[in-house]
């Protein structure tokens, strides 16, 4: 997970504050000092670490300890700030142009992930009723072409490629096209170089005073620490860099781009890729990635997340069940189907607050796989009857799915504890009775206790 080491560090920072009535000079002094080891470890820029951890002493030492705050949490507060600040305050969207075409160029080294990145934004705006255009202009790298039209096709978005032809050329084709076919976004994803390159900047300055974009969106690898901020600084002398499309936050990325990159070069980041599906694409919130990486979790973006993933008419008549208590395995599955779009469990996990530091909470995403499985092996009067289960439908229920009958035996017996937690429920004496009690035990189907 994304920031994992650092967010470790700066919480056992926090950690030896906690617990103090009031903190001293010395004690803010020893807790800098280890912000700073942990940044650096991170591989922030020096000069960023040193800014940072000099705005935050100063307004740690010496201030007014709010009401509600105990110093601990000031300090805490006071370090989020700053982190937000440093990566941008606000969230910057995408500048489109009011009159007609809006046109982004798609910029970076070769193995930034520009071309699946930039197929993701397309579809984030198609999403958002836009009719964008992948434009093909990386003629170089082998399949280039290709893995876009792959993307393309996937998200049903339409590719304009005319083979190993001149760039410029190209660029300026598919605008004219996009304006001919109705297309209100063009995304062209250029060339990169394994390292930068007159010949590179030269092609790309071309494209740029051919098809005067709109946007210039550099992608950055979050991986990749300083080299990525030197990455950007090159690219917006020689190009006038509009934003960031920071990708791979999902790997192992110690935190040093996506902290540095702002300070450094000046411009926003604007989006960043969280996964490898064509769907793990979300604008880029500074205050929302401080929290994460303080581990105060991100409920902002979980709740987003849930309304992109929710089917409100399903939402619907589930509710209609559960109120006469006729929920069945066919409503968890599709209920358990919504939460999977939602993406990766564990990164779920981290944005709840309080849960991110939970290190050795594994998440048995096959468990869920399983689950799914032993469901669609049921026919449908099986996932509305479950009751009607016996040794043979049993039996062939574990041969079609391939788990053993204690693995099906177990999602029934969770599967009834489930339907009586929810008819207690819809007793409202009972339901009082639970809330004070703290819930049922045994945990729902799917999720191994």
């Amino acid at each position: 997970m994304a920031f994992e080491a650092l967010t470790e560090k700066l919480s056992a920072a926090f950690k030896r504050l906690r617990g103090k009535g009031s903190i001293t000079e010395s004690d803010v002094k020893q807790a800098m000092r280890e912000i700073r080891m942990a940044l650096l470890e991170a591989d922030v820029s020096y000069k960023v670490v040193k800014d940072l951890v000099a705005a935050v002493t100063e307004r740690a030492v010496g201030t007014d300890v709010l009401e509600s705050l105990t110093p601990a949490q000031m300090i805490v507060k006071i370090v989020n700030e700053e982190l937000t600040r440093l990566m941008g305050s606000d969230n910057q969207k995408l500048t489109v142009d009011p009159k007609g075409l809006t046109v982004v160029m798609l910029v970076g080294l070769q193995g930034a992930g520009k071309t699946t990145n930039g197929a993701k934004l397309a579809g984030l705006l198609k999403k958002q009723g836009k009719r964008p255009l992948l434009v093909a202009c990386d003629v170089y790298r082998p399949a280039a072409i290709r893995q876009l039209q792959i993307c393309g096709e996937k998200l049903e978005i339409p590719v304009f490629e005319q083979g190993a032809g001149n760039p410029v050329e190209i660029a300026k084709a598919a605008v004219l096209h996009a304006r001919q076919h109705g297309n209100d976004t063009v995304l062209i994803d250029t060339a990169g170089r394994l390292h930068i390159d007159e010949a590179l900047m030269d092609e790309l300055k071309s494209i740029k005073q051919t098809v005067s974009p709109t946007e210039i969106l550099l992608a950055v690898d979050a991986m990749t620490g300083q080299d990525a901020v030197n990455a950007a600084q090159a690219f917006d002398e020689q190009l006038g860099v509009t934003g960031i499309l920071l990708t791979k936050m999902d790997g192992d990325a110690r935190g040093g781009a996506a902290l540095s990159v702002k300070a450094v070069t000046g411009k926003p980041i604007k989006f960043a890729g969280t996964g490898e599906k064509l769907d793990q694409i979300e604008p880029f919130y500074p205050d929302r990635m401080a929290s994460r990486i303080l581990g105060m979790g991100d409920v902002l973006t979980l709740i987003e997340k849930a309304e992109q993933a929710i089917d409100e008419k399903k939402a619907a008549e589930l509710e209609k069940k559960l109120r006469t208590n006729r929920f069945t395995l066919a409503d968890f599955y599709d209920q358990m189907q919504q939460l999977r779009n939602m993406g990766d469990l564990q990164d779920l996990l981290g944005m709840i607050p309080g849960m991110g530091n939970l290190k050795n909470v594994q998440i048995d995403e096959k468990a869920m796989a399983r689950t799914a499985a032993m469901i669609q092996s049921m026919t449908p009067y099986e996932r509305d009857n479950p009751s009607c289960l016996n040794h043979s439908r049993k039996q062939r229920i574990c041969k079609g799915s391939g788990v053993s009958p204690a693995d099906l035996n177990r999602l029934l017996k969770q599967f009834d504890m489930m339907n009586d937690m929810m008819r207690k429920m819809n007793n409202p004496k009972l339901a009082k009775k639970m809330r004070r009690m703290g819930g049922m035990r045994g945990g729902f189907p799917g999720f191994p206790m």
